[in-house]
């Protein structure tokens, strides 16, 4: 006997977008969406970029210090593996990842699963950066930060790279970038 599943009781999963320039706070406020849910007694995972070392190797750690449990890894697909029974995942600079994010997410959401993705919008020569554009466009909800351009003040969405480097992937921290303006970004 066929029972037709109630769509509007079913648990519904979505994906959230956190984007920005670099110090924007993207981090910071993937962590705060993450401990509010842990608080909320929701089972959480959080994944970051296994290359993404800077602060520290297992943990997501924002510029200014706040923390919280991840688990490094190599390729998207290891977080279809690794997000068991969980109601959140949360993803950390997602513009590292392949371009496979996108059904993860996606594939995520659709097992009821709420999805929270951080990550640059663009790269340091000011284009679209790595998957994100496309994972943008599927998102339920999109939250754009800005950090403050060090040269005049104003609302930052660029990250300028101060040093020579044709690589679009350069960790790095202040001594490597600075958030600009789009004037300041193009003088």
């Amino acid at each position: 006997m066929f029972i037709e599943p109630n769509y509007r009781t079913a648990k519904k999963g979505w994906i959230e977008v956190i984007c920005g320039s670099m110090f924007s706070g993207k981090t910071e406020e993937l962590i705060r969406r993450l401990k509010r849910a842990q608080i909320a007694n929701l089972k959480v995972e959080i994944f970051k970029p296994a290359i993404d070392v800077r602060y520290d190797e297992n943990d997501v750690v924002s510029h200014n210090e706040t923390r919280i449990k991840s688990t490094p890894i190599e390729n998207s697909q290891q977080i279809l593996l690794l997000a068991q029974d969980v109601d959140v995942v949360g993803i950390d600079e997602a513009q590292f990842f392949d371009d496979e994010i996108l059904l993860v997410a996606d594939k995520l959401a659709r097992m009821g699963i709420r999805v929270i993705v951080a990550g640059l919008d663009m790269d340091y020569l000011g284009r679209p950066f790595g998957p994100i554009p496309q994972v943008l466009a599927v998102a339920d909800y999109v939250t754009k930060l800005h950090a403050i351009c060090v040269v005049c003040g104003d609302i930052a969405n660029y990250s300028y790279r101060k040093t020579v480097s044709d690589s679009t992937v350069l960790l790095g921290e202040t001594d490597i970038y600075e958030p600009r303006c789009r004037s300041c970004y193009h003088k």
